[in-house]
């Protein structure tokens, strides 16, 4: 039997909690963190809609909105678009030249897609220092609910065609959605419990919290045990429920009609994010987002939430659903957010699909993306 240092027993003797965690990255002298979405970005991730996908039956009203979205990023920093053959590429590339989009800001990557939830499907960036570290979980098409065998390849892909300036792809067994995870950059994870129990039954939340923090480098995880929106397939993430807007306070959706059935779970929930602390011991600023007045399909509701906004450099793009409340989201965004400009995207064909703007794109760091794909 092999010689095991003394130290190495002595990081198994230690209890594992946020606590012991600490010790743990002190004494390895890492610098691995989880940076929060307000960070500086190297570019915003997104794969562009096609027949093949599952917006083929009003493909023209998501086009007008992948247009919006990309034009409105392109103000502030490159986009990498996921295409899947040349011919999507010259397809994408005309619509948005012939709408006046920046194109110079504009860059393609090919590779086989199932459907556009890059937020779902993309990479998940970890920082140290001035390198990255890729974490590819599984994508399991939200528990099995969709084919997704294109998209769990995904992170892959692109790291095999060196899109990522990484260190290293670390290639997780374990089933985990962008949207269901939210940080502060500071070492706080927000999650619902609904979401990960549903993707892990066999788990208890003891072992979930202990691979998160883990694999995820937090200290801590903050569980949300109430809040779901009608017409949300993804089993309550909470990028559709609430978000950090610092490390200190908190966005999220509310609902002050006592007459919808989302009333009793949303004031549940902001009962619950009133209740978590700060690091510091400190209640969270909270800031409570209007609740827009259903929207419906053929007698399906879908999920409007104004919870579902993307940071990026100096701007929040958040989704408007031509509500009358979508000013006034706007109004809320900017207190929570008050450097960054609030530009709202018409995001009503999205949640015809039970996903909205965040749900679609994903942030890549400042430094994280290959310097010779995004100034090609």
């Amino acid at each position: 039997m092999k010689a095991v240092h003394s130290w190495a027993v002595f990081l198994c003797a230690i209890p594992y909690n946020a606590s012991s965690l600490d010790l743990l990255r002190k004494m390895t002298d890492t610098t691995l963190r989880f940076p929060a979405e307000w960070e500086p970005q190297d570019a915003i991730l997104i794969a562009w809609p096609t027949e093949e996908t599952d917006w083929a039956d009003r493909l023209g009203e998501v086009e007008e909105t992948y247009i919006a979205l990309v034009s409105a990023i392109v103000r502030f920093q490159p986009v990498l678009i996921v295409v899947s053959d040349d011919d999507v590429e010259s397809y994408a590339q005309a619509r948005l030249s012939s709408n006046r989009v920046d194109m110079s800001r504009v860059h393609f990557i090919t590779a086989p897609y199932d459907d556009t939830w890059c937020r779902d499907t993309g990479p998940i960036t970890l920082r140290d220092g001035s390198s990255f570290k890729t974490l590819d979980f599984r994508f399991t098409g939200w528990g099995g609910k969709f084919g997704a065998s294109q998209d769990d390849l995904l992170v892959q892909r692109l790291s095999e065609q060196g899109v990522l300036n990484q260190a290293s792809l670390d290639s997780i067994d374990f089933a985990l959605e962008g949207g269901a995870i939210e940080t502060d950059g500071e070492g706080t994870l927000l999650s619902t419990w609904t979401c990960l129990e549903t993707r892990h039954p066999d788990k208890s939340r003891e072992e979930v919290t202990a691979l998160l923090t883990d694999k995820l480098v937090q200290d801590r995880v903050l569980w949300l045990d109430n809040g779901y929106l009608e017409g949300d397939d993804t089993d309550a993430h909470i990028d559709t429920l609430a978000r950090f807007a610092s490390p200190t306070s908190i966005i999220y959706q509310s609902c002050d009609d006592p007459n919808d059935t989302h009333f009793e779970p949303l004031n549940k929930m902001a009962e619950e994010l009133a209740a978590f602390r700060t690091k510091d011991g400190k209640p969270y600023t909270l800031h409570a987002l209007p609740w827009a007045a259903p929207v419906m399909d053929e007698g399906r509701r879908l999920a409007a939430s104004y919870a579902n906004f993307l940071i990026v450099n100096d701007a929040v793009l958040m989704p408007a659903y031509g509500d009358a409340k979508d000013n006034e989201a706007a109004k809320v965004m900017q207190e929570a957010f008050p450097d960054h400009e609030i530009v709202q995207i018409n995001c009503r064909p999205l949640i015809w699909q039970n996903g909205s703007l965040h749900c679609i794109t994903m942030q890549m760091p400042e430094g994280s993306v290959n310097t010779k794909v995004i100034e090609a």
